[in-house]
């Protein structure tokens, strides 16, 4: 195995390291003090991992090795220290041993929030020391598949984002742009149960960007990083801050289509295969590289990417029924055909239409109309009104379907944008319940202002009648799995997928309207036995009787 030369600097003197090129991860490794912590960066600036997937370079393309933290109890650091900070940071350490022995003593054992804590710290002292999360987009972030709180609901801010909201935002969001981004956090984005509630409007932007790179669009189509940034940015400013299509609820429908390039087909070749899919990471994404990308042209990957994340731009949080009964001016421009739908196509293309956030201004006319048709039939293709016709005329093509077929990949690439419109129930329930609760508080938004207004109230969103379980229970059964369930005929592998969470989730609000019916019928006989108790005593003859 030929090695590999690796050339750098440090504090601008030129080193160079030489290492096998199968050398293992854990012999590669920068050392300084034992409390000291690296950084590598790149020509570019970027951080970089110090790893054996180090590129070789030359020695007029050097990286940059600096030392950004030391040792405190360094004396002239710990002196700096003690001037800035105003304390000592060795004898607060020392004060926190001793207050750790004497309640370890009083107690007679270390109680469990003492021992949270102390993992808590455990588990940030490893990443301090770990180079490969150091500094990285999620560095602060759980990336297990822990419980989460969700954001919190929009019901308290303004419809549209302020300029100071959106300029803060802005501002974040191009300090964190240019941030390496682990591959742990990579592998987990390509995940169903990516937890969105963890992330923050500026990195949610960070991760789309990660997506156009690791799909190639950025190289394929000649976009400009500045011009991709800006485009992000005006998507997210035209998102609303209401409960349920807002900025994030983008962000998860573009992460999970971003999974069906790879996660579903993986499976799929390794049931083809008989291979063991206890593969690791690698070999997930190599698998990703090479199956709907192989089978779809990057044209149809980047079309529908865009559209997931333009899809829902500049909703209001009233559904085409609301538009069309209150006569909006929406319903009025679009003649009641899909209201909302050409209005989320319409907003995107103006964002298209300025050439700094046009991030397809580099390719040619034809390449430009293809797009435009792409994009307009996916999002018009997420109006549920349509649902039937389109699962219909999919259903009509499976026996046959031909990836060289354009009518079959177009229909495909309207049902996967609907499959991931409506695919929270395939997520853990700790992150799809609360998405369930956000999107119940809008519904009921809707139906108070039609019950305001003397317009027909929408069934489903009716707050005196819709309860959790019975608003999930039929949109699960005659909905959910019909879809994913014809999805699956043409991939089998998204049984495992997304069928059997969906099935875990009916069968999780089957049982909450099973005890909440329980609840109302234990209500309901003790009001009776309340009501025949005062009945008997108003009947009873008095002592004079």
């Amino acid at each position: 195995m030929a090695s590999k030369i690796i050339y750098f600097t440090v504090n601008g003197i030129p080193e160079r390291a030489e290492f096998p090129g199968d050398c293992p991860a854990q012999d590669v490794k920068a050392e300084a003090g034992p409390h000291d912590i690296l950084k590598l960066y790149n020509p570019k600036g970027n951080i970089i991992n110090i790893s054996p997937s180090l590129e070789p370079n030359s020695p007029t393309s050097c990286y940059k090795l600096e030392v950004v933290a030391a040792d405190c109890n360094n004396e002239p650091l710990g002196a700096e220290l003690v001037g800035a900070l105003g304390f000592d940071l060795s004898s607060m350490e020392k004060r926190l041993q001793a207050l750790e022995k004497k309640v370890l003593f009083e107690a007679g054992e270390m109680p469990p929030v003492v021992f949270e804590m102390k993992k808590q710290v455990e588990s940030f002292r490893e990443k301090l020391e770990s180079v490969e999360h150091l500094s990285w987009l999620g560095f602060f972030k759980d990336l297990s598949e822990g419980a989460h709180k969700p954001s919190p609901f929009y019901h308290k801010r303004s419809l549209r984002k302020t300029r100071e909201e959106v300029e803060h935002v802005r501002e974040k969001f191009l300090q964190m742009s240019s941030l390496e981004v682990s591959e742990e956090l990579r592998q987990y984005l390509k995940t169903p149960t990516f937890d969105n509630w963890q992330w923050e409007d500026a990195e949610i932007m960070v991760l789309l960007q990660v997506m156009y790179t690791d799909l190639d669009f950025i190289a394929t189509f000649n976009i400009e990083p500045e011009v991709l940034q800006q485009f992000l940015f005006e998507v997210y400013r035209r998102y609303n801050n209401i409960p349920f299509h807002n900025f994030k609820h983008c962000f998860c429908v573009t992460q999970m289509e971003n999974i069906f390039p790879g996660g579903l087909n993986l499976v799929c070749l390794l049931k083809m295969h008989q291979v063991d899919s206890s593969l690791p990471d690698q070999m997930y994404g190599l698998i990703w590289l090479t199956d709907l990308r192989r089978r779809m042209e990057k044209m149809d990957l980047l079309i529908m990417l865009t559209s997931a994340v333009c899809h829902d731009l500049d909703h209001t949080g009233y559904n085409n029924a609301y538009q069309i009964n209150a006569r909006t001016e929406l319903a009025l421009r679009y003649n009641d055909i899909s209201p909302l739908e050409n209005h989320h196509c319409a907003v995107a293309f103006e964002i298209l239409e300025k050439r700094e956030s046009n991030i397809f201004r580099n390719l040619s006319s034809d390449q430009y109309k293809r797009i435009r048709e792409g994009i307009i039939k996916c999002i018009l293709a997420t109006d549920m009104t349509r649902h039937n016709e389109i699962l219909n005329k999919f259903k009509s093509i499976l026996s046959g379907f031909d990836f060289t077929n354009k009518e079959h990949k177009d229909l495909l690439m309207m049902i996967l944008i609907k499959v991931s419109d409506i695919s929270n129930e395939a997520r853990p329930m700790e992150v799809a319940e609360p998405w369930l609760d956000c999107l119940l508080q809008e519904f009921f938004n809707q139906s108070d202002m039609e019950k305001l207004e003397g317009l027909p109230v929408t069934p489903f969103m009716d707050r005196d009648k819709v309860t959790k379980p019975s608003s999930q229970i039929g949109f699960i059964r005659f909905v959910l799995l019909p879809l994913f369930m014809e999805l699956a005929n043409l991939f089998p592998c998204l049984e495992q997928h997304i069928i059997h969470p969906v099935r875990k989730a009916l069968d999780y609000y089957t049982e909450m309207e099973k005890a909440l019916d329980r609840e109302q019928q234990k209500t309901a006989a003790k009001t009776k036995e309340a009501a025949a108790s005062r009945s008997s005593s108003q009947t009873e003859p008095g002592p004079d009787a």
